[in-house]
């Protein structure tokens, strides 16, 4: 085991769960000894994300994720377990033990370095003769020195083995470089550079780390902009460009725009603040991340068809996390970066601080698409418009968009309101139904959402409960009737019960901290699952007889008697298993 059990003991004593996860999620709604939140791992309009600060767990009703401070860093900012726990132990002020690193963490460590090294090759490629295209281009988009030491960027040259031959002779191999995404395979079976006579940019994570890299094309050709594949430590719908700089910013809101040129030329035109997704429309995962930052996000997207319909998807993912948006309505300019140069610093921050709620946005789309002056499109507006201001969250709110939108069509006000409470009492009795289904918590953990089914779902369901009984009463592990783990039909129950048997029998703990290293996360969430399970201890050694009888009945059952005799022969030792 990498670090010392008494150590991870301390380090969750000292890493309290409601703290830590405050930091990332509002909670606000407790339920008994419970605090709950919006999850920040799926996306939800009624909180199922509960914390347990006796327990010092935490379990989502709605998408079964599940564990201990540490596993909730591990999954927040997509750590592996040891560079959790070194995280929480700065957190707290604690010094790492000599640990064995393991394998993933030496190889993400050496991605992050090779990452590192090729962004300084790039930067230096760019003082170059063959640099020259990319500073071309920089000055014909504005883009000064300052701005580009600021970013990293650099130039890819155009030949197909410089970045190959560089990083080769820093100690990398050509598996290195390819798990990275730096190189690809060549039909031959030799290497060669990915990104090519390219304008460089890195991606840099919040903790300064160069994950990745996008590549904008000097010249003609396909495609435009690249991204570095998915790696070990680069995956692009959980990452956003330029949130590294812009988390620091003063401003108080975050704008999202389309492409990295917009964000440059921003931050160089003095709004630090400015962040793109990279190559994929906004994902929730993004979004979540961005609410880590801030409490009000501007939508920049580019003033076409797709920049709108973008704008409009981006609004529906957002207003889920309860923050404010504000749009951008640029006239005269397709995006952020025309803005800039054709009117100046000054006009886009008038543009900023003028910019339109989503709302008025989104009322301003739909009105957009019909005529008002033809009753039929009139009651197509009407109805579309009173589903849009039904699903706003506060009276006040549905109340002065009512009359806004009752203007706007010519009929009354107390019309318009009217079918806007009735349809919002619609949508919270079924945000109310979905709520109820989450968190009454289906019986068995094979049937909640997001969970593995078992193919023997009963000997499934006696294998979890087993392991409710153990973790209930560790007195019980040693019990000489308990089954074999290869009696165990769930690979992930299984492994559960063969790690917590045998730190039980060899009187160990069994918490998240000292099984997370060895658990997976998807093992980790029906550990706690599990753990969160109302069960008494009054009964709990006659439980575990009859939880043992299932399995091996199940087991008994799934060999198929082929004959009258040994289906005969079945029954004998199921009655005699059974006591009757």
């Amino acid at each position: 085991m990498p670090f010392p059990e008494t150590f991870l003991t301390e380090l969750t004593e000292r890493s309290d769960i409601v703290d830590v996860v405050s930091g990332y999620v509002r909670l606000t709604k407790r339920s008994g000894a419970n605090l709950f939140g919006l999850c920040p791992f799926h996306s939800e309009k009624t909180p199922s994300f509960s914390v347990s600060p006796d327990k010092q767990i935490y379990h989502c009703f709605g998408c079964g994720k599940g564990g201990g401070v540490i596993n909730f860093i591990m999954e927040i900012e997509n750590l592996s377990f040891p560079e959790a726990v070194e995280f929480l132990a700065k957190r707290a002020g604690m010094t790492l033990p000599e640990e064995t690193e393991d394998r993933e963490s030496r190889r993400r460590s050496r991605m992050f370095a090779l990452n590192k090294d090729a962004a300084r090759f790039f930067y230096e490629q760019l003082s170059t003769p063959a640099g020259a295209a990319a500073k071309d281009y920089m000055k014909r988009r504005r883009i000064g020195p300052a701005t580009a030491k600021n970013f990293g960027l650099g130039f890819a040259p155009g030949t197909w083995d410089s970045l190959v031959r560089a990083m080769r002779a820093k100690g990398y191999s050509d598996q290195e470089l390819f798990d990275a995404g730096l190189v690809r395979r060549g039909k031959s079976g030799g290497f060669y550079d990915t990104f090519r006579n390219r304008l460089m940019f890195p991606v840099i994570d919040v903790r300064g780390n160069v994950i990745g890299f996008s590549g904008r094309i000097l010249g003609d050709g396909e495609p435009k902009y690249m991204n570095s594949p998915e790696t070990l430590v680069f995956n692009k719908s959980r990452n956003l460009f330029a949130l590294n700089l812009a988390k620091k910013s003063k401003s108080g809101y975050i704008i999202l725009a389309e492409g990295n040129i917009d964000v440059v030329s921003m931050h160089q035109a003095g709004f630090d603040s400015a962040v793109a997704s990279l190559g994929t429309s906004l994902t929730p995962e993004q979004a979540r991340l961005l609410s880590r930052y801030t409490n009000e996000v501007i939508l920049a997207y580019d003033n076409d068809g797709a920049g709108k319909k973008a704008a409009q998807r981006a609004i529906g993912i957002l207003e889920k996390l309860d923050l404010k948006v504000r749009v951008l309505a640029m006239s005269g300019a397709k995006d952020p970066d025309e803005y800039i140069q054709a009117k100046g610093a000054a006009a886009f921050r008038n543009l900023l601080e003028g910019s339109e709620d989503q709302v008025d946005y989104r009322l301003r789309q739909v009105l957009d698409k019909y005529d008002l002056s033809q009753d039929a499109q009139k009651v197509a507006f009407l109805k579309e418009a009173t589903r849009l201001v039904a699903r706003l969250p506060g009276a006040a709110e549905r109340e002065v968009y009512a009359m806004r939108v009752a203007s706007l069509a010519g009929v009354a006000a107390d019309v318009v309101k009217a079918e806007v409470a009735r349809l919002h009492k619609q949508n919270v009795r079924r945000a109310q139904t979905e709520a109820e289904r989450q968190q009454s918590r289906p019986g068995h953990l094979a049937e909640a959402p997001g969970r593995i089914r078992y193919e023997d779902e009963a000997s499934g369901k006696a294998e979890e409960g087993v392991l409710r009984v153990l973790l209930l009463d560790s007195a019980l592990a040693s019990d000489p009737s308990l089954p074999p783990a290869e009696d165990f039909t769930v690979p992930a129950l299984r492994h559960i019960y063969t790690e917590v048997l045998a730190r039980l029998r060899s009187g160990g703990e069994i918490s998240p901290a000292t099984l997370g290293g060895v658990l997976s996360a998807e093992e980790m969430s029906l550990l706690v699952a599990l753990q969160d399970t109302p069960l008494t201890a009054a009964n709990s050694e006659r439980a575990l007889k009859d939880y043992i009888h299932k399995i091996y009945e199940c087991k008994e059952l799934r060999q198929k008697p082929s004959s009258p005799e040994e289906l005969l022969e079945l029954q004998r030792k199921l009655r005699e298993r059974k006591g009757y």
